[in-house]
């Protein structure tokens, strides 16, 4: 009859059960609930964090702060605030939030300013695993840190042994993404010359920076050449601006220089576009799994162990005890 018409497709006599669907199914479900990213930006003051950010998402997330003069920098306390804002593209929403961490390279002593940043992640940690292991498991708000966009700054040969300290304080508990900031200051031949120099510190110092996933060998070699162009871009170099401009009757987003306009949106000027696509078209999803599977995993192995200790400990002491009392 006409019901098992409906299964058969046309390339081949074969009956379908029908869960081929299933991802469509997995998808609209996934979409209804929206989604929901941490990015962490770090780095020295002055170089363009926030700018880099509102950028990077077409929001002005930091309009209500306040700019600090000179006096108070040196006396601000190392306070970290988180932005959060709703996005929404095509129907899909995307809760971002952002995870400002205070510039360091301000205060006399910068010795373990990354500490705060580290407690940080692990409270993120922390509450969640708490909550995992709670009672209401069902609505856990996942404010784990996927991303952590790390500045280097262009003025510099190569890393600082600040920057070594702070990524490696840092590289077991959260994806780094090293980005050179403020590339418009730098020559394009020095922005090359730097970008390997900083790839080889990296490598000498046993860094761990956020691994691109390898490519499938059934990849299209549009997708191998780009996974291989995204691996040569670390790290990548950044414009920051949130003015547009006009250049040659084009509207665009970029810096204005008596010399010419830098076109943050143009790849020849910038790695702004491929950081972009990066965070948000390609491996969003990988940044969060990765900070599901590694960092966290570990984290909440180390919590169990110290929990499955104290209790043998306990168990010991309670043990002895009675051991001491029937003597």
């Amino acid at each position: 009859g006409s019901s098992t018409l409906m299964y058969k497709s046309h390339d081949q006599d074969k009956e379908y059960v029908g869960f081929a669907t299933l991802p469509n199914q997995v998808h609209r479900k996934s979409v209804k609930k929206g989604f929901d990213f941490t990015l962490m930006v770090a780095g020295e003051s002055g170089l363009g964090k926030s700018t880099l950010v509102n950028s990077l998402f077409l929001t002005d997330l930091y309009k209500d702060r306040k700019l600090l003069n000179a006096e108070e920098r040196i006396t601000q306390t190392v306070e970290i605030t988180k932005h959060t804002v709703d996005i929404e593209e095509k129907g899909v929403k995307l809760k971002l939030t952002i995870v400002d961490t205070p510039g360091f390279g301000d205060a006399v002593n910068n010795t373990e300013c990354w500490k705060s940043v580290a407690d940080y992640i692990d409270q993120q940690f922390e509450q969640y695993f708490r909550d995992e292991s709670g009672l209401n498991r069902k609505n856990i708000q996942d404010n784990r840190v996927h991303c952590c966009l790390y500045f280097i700054s262009p003025f510099g040969h190569g890393l600082r042994p600040l920057d070594v300290e702070f990524m490696k304080a840092l590289h077991e508990k959260v994806n780094i993404v090293p980005v050179l900031a403020k590339a418009d200051t730098l020559t394009p031949g020095e922005v090359k010359k730097k970008k390997i120099k900083i790839r080889e510190e990296i490598e000498q110092y046993g860094i761990k920076i956020y691994q691109f996933p390898d490519c499938d060998s059934d990849e299209d070699e549009d997708f191998k050449q780009q996974d291989h162009e995204l691996k040569e871009s670390i790290p990548f170099a950044v414009i920051g601006s949130n003015t547009v401009v006009e250049a040659k009757g084009k509207r665009v987003r970029g810096r204005l220089y008596p010399w010419g306009i830098v076109e943050v949106e143009n790849p020849a000027h910038c790695d702004f576009v491929k950081l972009r696509n990066m965070l948000v078209r390609t491996h969003m999803q990988d940044l969060k799994d990765v900070t599901r599977e590694t960092h966290y995993e570990n984290y909440r192995a180390q919590c169990i162990q110290s929990m499955t200790r104290m209790v043998v400990k306990e168990r010991n002491r309670k043990y002895a005890h009675a051991e001491g009392r029937e003597k």
